[in-house]
């Protein structure tokens, strides 16, 4: 059976939004997931390496993912809203991804602010099976939206993150409420430099259409 690949522009709150829809390569896709790239004002696109990474590593497990660009990057309108703005855009192309795979259970990941995107959406109680949240920037103080979302959360985080150290990050997490699970992949740096690999075979591990375990 072919693969889908299928580039989309969808309706955004405040324009259109590009975006990259595909299944897995060898069989039809037991669980949908949306992937958010990192931060639109420091380079972060959909085509960021460790955000296709992710949804590389989803497709492998049996996902189809949506990759999509936030309002004002590449082809995507509009302009940056901190963080308020790309929630929406995010809300907007899960709708679609929704209506496409209604039948799927469904999972929100994130690579660095767009982990924050995934977990501030997921964490609304919109339904998802769990939150992938990859390279956890714990220079953002505000994790109020965490105290509370008792969805299943997967962090996956390089042992040498600069804007997320794993030691900062170990110390969050056991405050937050269950379930939730720490992944540390040896890597040089946030954007897991030397062990892109390991990562992505830690994304594939996780499965697809089964619940996260803890």
């Amino acid at each position: 059976m072919p693969r889908r690949i299928e580039s989309v522009m969808l309706n955004g709150p405040v324009g259109r939004l590009e975006a990259l829809l595909e299944e897995p390569d060898d069989r039809g896709p037991v669980e949908a997931a949306l992937v958010c790239h990192p931060h639109p004002q420091h380079g972060g696109t959909m085509h960021n390496k460790v955000a296709y990474r992710l949804a590389r590593g989803l497709r492998k497990a049996g996902c189809v993912v949506l990759r999509f660009n936030y309002r004002g990057v590449n082809l995507s309108e509009g302009e940056y809203a901190h963080g308020v703005g790309e929630v929406e855009d995010a809300r907007a192309a899960l709708s679609f991804l929704r209506q496409r795979y209604p039948d799927l259970p469904f999972t929100l990941a994130g690579f660095s602010f767009g982990s924050r995107i995934a977990l501030r959406l997921g964490c609304e109680r919109v339904g998802a099976r769990r939150l992938i949240a990859v390279g956890f920037p714990t220079v953002y103080k505000d994790v109020s939206f965490l105290a509370t979302c008792k969805l299943p959360r997967v962090f996956v985080q390089s042992t040498h993150d600069q804007y997320g150290p794993l030691a900062e990050l170990t110390r969050l997490i056991a405050t937050l409420p269950d379930p939730k699970s720490l992944i540390s992949i040896p890597a040089e740096d946030h954007f897991f430099t030397g062990a892109l690999h390991e990562f992505e075979q830690a994304i594939v591990g996780l499965g697809a259409g089964i619940p996260a375990q803890t």
